[in-house]
């Protein structure tokens, strides 16, 4: 692996859906091993970013330069790419909660699949790997549980885990803490922070000011699929700069490195 290689480089990048440019003229780089939040309302493109960076959307082909690369290609095996960059979705979510045990659910990642299948040549690695991640996440008690039987906050663990058992060099996370409770999402949260302390990177979308960890230093905004801002947190997170965002007053609170809209 080339670490001076940024992670994700859009240049340019313009995303259509019907007749809309959900994102318009894109410019942006993440350099691996880096923690990012891409902060932004609902509607504004965020998720259609991650479509784009996943190849599940694919950019508008234009008269003027352009360009998307992820680690320094511009071309994939969508398989090879998705196992490099632990993506975790809502989609996802929806998909992997049926009646699999959360073990199966974990070390179906290594095959890209929904749970195992007869012809899948499972590993005594691949178990002991989902092992390893399945305890790193705190959910080794779930292993025999079907993933439609547990709450949400495990079940969303239980996601990030498939997505780990590749060792990607960067977490990609779409709404972290949508449909947790409090609780839930705290723990979700301190999970995030041992991650983040480790070698791996996390790019998380989200709206939710709580679920931008202490160590994401960088806040990226958007708005209206173009770039709003990128920098520093205590620059992105004021209360004139999420005013501007999300086209309301607020007040910000800054409390043992998160932030709160008051």
């Amino acid at each position: 692996m080339e670490t001076d290689l940024p992670l994700i480089e859009f240049q340019n990048v313009t995303v259509r859906r019907g007749e809309r440019d959900v994102l318009d003229g894109i410019t942006l780089s993440i350099a691996q091993g880096e923690n990012v939040a891409i902060l932004g309302p609902n509607g504004s493109g965020k998720s259609t970013l991650i479509k784009a960076i996943a190849r599940d959307l694919y950019p508008v082909m234009k008269s003027e330069p352009w360009s998307l690369r992820i680690l320094g290609s511009d071309c994939w095996n969508l398989f090879e790419l998705r196992n490099r960059l632990g993506l975790v979705s809502n989609d996802w979510m929806q998909m992997c909660t049926r009646d699999y045990s959360a073990f199966e659910i974990v070390l179906s990642g290594f095959f890209g699949s929904v749970g195992i299948w007869p012809y899948h040549a499972v590993t005594s690695e691949m178990q002991r790997k989902t092992r390893e991640v399945m305890g790193l996440l705190e959910i080794p008690h779930l292993a025999e549980r079907a993933t439609n039987e547990v709450s949400s906050g495990e079940a969303r663990r239980i996601l990030i885990a498939r997505a780990l058992v590749h060792d990607p060099e960067t977490l990609i996370l779409d709404e972290p803490s949508t449909s947790l409770d409090l609780r839930a999402a705290r723990e979700l949260r301190e999970i995030l922070r041992k991650l983040a302390g480790g070698r791996i990177g996390i790019v998380m979308v989200t709206h939710h000011l709580p679920d931008i960890i202490p160590e994401m230093r960088r806040v990226v905004t958007i708005r209206d699929g173009r770039i709003h801002g990128d920098g520093p947190k205590e620059r992105a997170l004021t209360a004139s700069a999420l005013g501007g965002l999300f086209g309301i007053p607020v007040e910000v609170l800054e409390r043992d490195g998160y932030y709160h809209v008051l």
